[in-house]
């Protein structure tokens, strides 16, 4: 039987298929529920072991998961890089914002700098995927459209673009139609981005979106995710599909996102890192 495993909870909805999958395996589990982060209905009615805390108090639910045997970390769900004033550092939270420097850490410097303290803390941190392994994109084509020569040359474009941004540690997502950029993925998230893109869309066929790992990422913290909402707002923009890196992002329950797309008449293509 696995050890005992700590779900660090961010948002989303991820943190609750992890919950749900611990509970099918018979795994035993905790849940870091971060305030003002986690989804407080994930853990309402008492039936899912968690301790509240702030994520800037890293020493206290360093400790509690310590208390508690819980060795093996999860992070999991859509992290928001808080303010100082949010963060209220202790002493450890202290230490890994020195790693860099807050005022120009970014989210994934911030990740791996947190990445480092829990294993000098003796953790050991696994990716969802190596506990859901059916989320992971695997290569090909999700769906029965596929793209044409306009769309594989914005496709080029968007990869480009979105491996740039993510070299910089903005973001991770990219849309270009035509040629044209659309929208690069910043703070707002993914869903934010293609809401704002409608309106930008130009005539003819719709452009693309391209969500991919930044170069220096490690997947185990916030790796690229797409769902059936992903696809529900890119069709809404007027998207023609959307592309993610195979073997590194998430497809939540992929038949589902196949069936949405394919009813939308969207592609979602599984490129592996340089195709």
């Amino acid at each position: 039987m696995p050890d005992k495993l700590g779900i660090l909870a961010a948002a989303g909805p991820l943190p609750g298929r992890l919950v749900e999958a611990c509970r099918q395996a018979g795994r035993d589990f905790v849940v870091v529920a971060y305030r003002g982060m986690t989804d407080p209905a994930l853990v309402e009615g008492g039936q899912v072991p968690h301790f509240w805390t702030r994520l800037g108090a890293a020493g206290r639910w360093i400790d509690e998961l310590k208390r508690q045997g819980a060795h093996t970390l999860c992070p999991v769900g859509n992290i928001r890089r808080p303010s100082l004033f949010e963060l209220m550092p202790d002493f450890k939270a202290v230490r890994i914002l020195t790693r860099i420097g807050f005022s120009s850490l970014g989210d994934d410097a911030l990740l791996t700098a947190l990445r480092r303290v829990l294993q000098e803390e003796g953790f050991r941190l696994v990716a969802l995927h190596e506990v859901i392994d059916d989320f992971l994109a695997r290569p090909g084509l999700l769906t029965s459209t596929a793209p044409d020569e306009i769309a594989q040359a914005d496709i080029a474009k968007a990869r480009e673009i979105a491996r740039e941004i993510g070299r910089l540690d903005i973001g991770q997502g990219a849309v270009v139609q035509h040629g044209y950029v659309l929208a690069v993925e910043a703070a707002e998230g993914t869903d934010a981005m293609l809401r704002r893109c409608g309106p930008l869309a130009r005539p003819g066929p719709g452009g693309v979106l391209v969500k991919a790992k930044k170069p220096q990422q490690d997947i185990r913290l916030d790796p690229p995710t797409i769902g059936v909402t992903t696809v529900e707002l890119a069709a809404a923009a007027g998207l023609r599909g959307i592309v993610v890196e195979a073997g590194g992002a998430m497809i939540i329950d992929a038949e589902a996102v196949r069936q949405t797309a394919d009813r939308h008449g969207l592609f979602v293509l599984c490129l592996a890192e340089g195709e």
